[in-house]
């Protein structure tokens, strides 16, 4: 059946036994796992705790507009049939331009050949279209304003509290997937149970949107188009993604503290701008810049890391209430739309049996979740202070010669993240062997030339020393 934007999802796989599944959490993830279940053949319930974002204007603010799409979650999205229409509305992005502070500007690109880009997709737009695909098969069912207030996952009993029903209304399904984010509530009922761990970590850092407009005759304020912009100051950091209408959307990251006192007083906001951010604020407009803050509050940000994702054959959690983690890494819709598409491959493995399913979910899953969230973690400290420092430009030239010279077996640990399906915990231990093979190449290096050095010294004391002798 035809979806949103001239989407067609492609053919179902065989359905195994037809079940009753409850999708919580009308998200991206969410939306994407309602389709491919229901590709599946099952009938399909997905319940949201917000409005339809198809008919509400804005997304709350503070939430952010712009995602990164790469190789991961293309990978998702073509199996769903839904990439052509995707791809539509992303916008190419090549590499970081960093803006040092003395107003010089590095690039430095996402993969060594220069061909190769991730996209920038609006989030708002995407989720849209995702719901609307979901909405458009025959056994999909969307219930929005539901707010789950509770969960028994051995029985499959959910209810949810709604507008008409603010004493609650319950439903049941065969299999409860929870999509419903960082704080989800799915995961809320797993904690309860035994042997289950949750890990939970909240960093100082918080972060606030601002937008640079376009020129009034439509074009770009900031150049090039096909780049994030990075202006990294160590304790904090802004960054910039383009929008579809020649905007861009800009985050500030910087202490949560901090964050509050500027938006108490928004004067010393622009002149946080002023000293340390001037290209920007040129961009974004003093007054601009000052309503922006006096209008926001401070978004925190928080990771995840939970085992298993699953109980039994009757529910598992997927996206960010299994593995949330910091934006830094620009991959956790990827790594849930990943979810969906490894999830549905061990449903085609086996069959009907669900138990055996999700049970291996968790099983390879939970080590790649960790793993990106680790570096998502690691990239906060890289975007912030490493892309200032000659070191990191040298180190990625290093890199990319060796992947020049040795593409099958040097791939840096960016490319092997967002443009391979190598698990993530084979990136960062791929990542861990690359250093030690560097360091040792260094300590050998030094040692060499130290000992070239001294056998030197040592030759030159016994010419003179011959040359005195010869002289008596």
């Amino acid at each position: 059946m035809a979806a949103a934007g001239g989407v067609r999802a492609g053919p179902a796989p065989a359905p195994a036994k037809r079940l009753k599944v409850a999708v919580v959490g009308g998200g991206l993830v969410g939306a994407l796992e309602a389709v491919f279940l229901a590709r599946r053949g099952h009938l399909v319930d997905l319940y949201e705790y917000r409005d339809d974002v198809r008919r509400t204007p804005h997304l709350n603010r503070g939430r952010t507009i712009n995602l990164t799409l790469s190789h991961r979650g293309r990978a998702a999205l073509r199996a769903a049939g839904l990439e052509a229409a995707v791809m539509a509305r992303g916008l190419p992005v090549r590499g970081r331009l960093v803006h040092a502070r003395d107003g010089t500007r590095a690039r430095s690109l996402y993969h060594p050949d220069g061909q190769q880009c991730i996209y920038s997709v609006n989030r708002k737009n995407l989720n849209e279209l995702l719901l609307t695909a979901a909405e458009e098969l025959p056994n999909v069912r969307l219930h929005f304003n539901h707010k789950l207030v509770s969960a028994d996952l051995d029985s499959g009993r959910l209810t949810f509290q709604t507008p008409l029903c603010p004493e609650g209304v319950s439903h049941s399904a065969a299999l409860v997937v929870g999509a419903d984010g960082a704080h989800s509530r799915v995961r809320a009922a797993m904690l309860r149970r035994p042997g289950f761990d949750f890990r939970q970590s909240n960093i100082e850092h918080a972060y606030l949107e601002l937008r640079i407009p376009p020129n009034p005759d439509g074009s770009s304020a900031l150049e090039p188009v096909d780049f994030l912009h990075v202006w990294p100051r160590g304790s904090f950091m802004l960054m910039a993604l383009p929008n579809g209408d020649a905007s861009w959307t800009v985050t500030l990251f910087a202490p949560d503290e901090r964050l509050r006192r500027l938006c108490a007083e928004p004067v010393l906001a622009v002149r946080l701008f002023q000293t340390h951010l001037d290209d920007a604020l040129h961009l974004i407009g003093a007054p601009a810049l000052e309503r922006d803050f006096a209008a926001g509050r401070p978004s925190l940000l928080l990771g995840v890391k939970c085992n298993p994702y699953h109980v039994e054959g009757k529910a598992i959690i997927i996206g960010d209430a299994a593995h949330a983690m910091v934006p830094f890494y620009g991959q956790g819709m990827n790594a849930g739309f990943e979810d969906c598409l490894l999830l549905d491959r061990l449903m085609n493995h086996y069959g009907d049996d669900l138990q055996s399913a999700l049970a291996e979910f968790s099983l390879v899953r939970n080590p790649d979740a960790e793993a990106i969230c680790d570096l998502a973690m690691y990239n906060y400290t890289e975007m912030r202070e490493l892309v200032a420092k000659k070191s990191y430009h040298f180190r990625k030239k290093l890199d990319g010669m060796l992947y020049n010279f040795l593409p099958n077996l040097w791939v840096p640990l960016y490319p092997s993240v967002a443009f391979t399906s190598q698990g993530y915990r084979w990136c960062l231990e791929n990542k861990q062997w690359q250093d030690k093979i560097l360091q040792l190449f260094a300590i050998t290096s030094i040692s060499t030339i130290i000992i070239i050095l001294g056998l030197t010294v040592l030759w030159i004391w016994n010419f003179i020393s011959n040359e005195d002798l010869s002289d008596l």
